[in-house]
């Protein structure tokens, strides 16, 4: 396992050791808003990109040197397990964003899928150790994955949506093949993320980015549930490397602490004072910044900024970071400008 970058500010603030400031990163920060990305992208399409470690090393740096943030996520995408399952991904930007033409509809397509597909991922494990290769210990190297119920939720709907109503009836009529599948995506999920430690990731990301889309109750039965199978195994087979869960839209954080998570992302539309309370103080936040403050100007990025950190209590293991990923029109200056507030800031 990676030990080049344990005395990072980034595992360091992550163990809850005194830190003389924040770290910072952004989610989706390697991605359309900077135009040296835009630049590589004209080139090639999104998933050779994501295929291709050396480009996915080179987009997943640019940030670090261009906008100054403390760590560097691999560049890649949630969906990447599905399709190495054998479902047939098609990504079209500006088309509505990734598809799948046969979204799973029946018992037998989840049955169909296959397993112990870990072995064919092994582009995104070779971006990030050419990623590790290329920085030098400059800053840490995240990885991450998508949870099995937001996996699910593009699998069966087929395509993101404002309502997944396809998706949530499919769960309510059929809970023993939505367990099924969220169960399968567990196992691979589980050794996917080894696989982006051993690989040299010195902390991993889950993604649930439709945690919000059912009834508290029902989240718990289907989506909390199998999240914490991932985090639980995660943390127990790699105990070293901080694994945080970023579930967007949840209204309660309550048990939250026996899922096996080492922290949490918080999203922008949930007050972080409130997230502070209801999580024990051992486990780290991040975030929860509005992307949309980043369209603004750079005084307004600076005071909701220092009004986001003004409300960490000191001792409490943070990264700050925005409440979901950078909107690709945010321009590379405002970017600096968070990036920068949060370095300047001082309790």
């Amino acid at each position: 396992m990676p030990n080049d970058q344990q005395h990072s500010l980034l595992l360091r603030a992550l163990r809850g050791e005194s830190v003389e400031r924040s770290p910072v990163w952004m989610m989706r920060q390697a991605g359309r808003y900077l135009p040296e990305y835009r630049a590589i992208r004209a080139t090639t399409n999104f998933l050779s990109l994501c295929r291709t470690p050396d480009l996915a090393a080179e987009v997943t740096i640019q940030p670090v040197d261009i906008v100054g943030v403390d760590a560097a996520i691999i560049f890649s995408d949630i969906l990447v397990i599905p399709e190495a399952m054998g479902m047939y991904l098609v990504v079209e930007e500006g088309k509505g964003g990734p598809r799948f033409p046969e979204p799973l509809r029946s018992v037998e397509a989840i049955t169909r899928l296959q397993s112990e597909v870990s072995n064919r991922l092994d582009y995104v494990y070779n971006a990030i150790s050419e990623t590790k290769r290329r920085l030098q210990g400059r800053v840490p190297v995240i990885g991450f994955a998508g949870a099995p119920l937001t996996l699910a939720a593009y699998m069966v709907e087929g395509h993101g949506s404002k309502t997944f109503n396809t998706f949530k009836s499919f769960l309510f009529s059929e809970p023993e093949a939505a367990h099924q599948l969220l169960e399968k995506l567990s196992k691979e999920l589980i050794e996917y993320l080894i696989g982006q430690a051993k690989a040299g990731a010195n902390m991993l990301q889950l993604f649930d980015t439709w945690a919000g889309l059912l009834p508290e109750e029902e989240y718990r039965t289907f989506g909390l549930r199998h999240a914490s199978t991932v985090l639980s195994a995660v943390r127990e087979a790699i105990p070293d490397i901080p694994t945080l869960y970023f579930p967007k839209g949840v209204r309660s954080y309550d048990g939250f602490a026996a899922l096996g998570a080492s922290g949490f992302g918080i999203d922008w539309a949930t007050d972080l004072t409130r997230a502070n309370r209801e999580i024990p103080a051992g486990f780290a936040l991040q975030g929860n910044l509005d992307p949309a403050i980043l369209l603004t100007s750079p005084e307004n990025i600076r005071e909701s900024t220092e009004q986001m950190l003004s409300k960490i209590p000191v001792g409490r293991p943070y990264v700050a970071n925005l409440g979901h990923g950078i909107d690709k029109d945010t321009p590379v200056d405002n970017a600096r400008a968070f990036v920068q507030a949060v370095k300047e800031f001082h309790r």
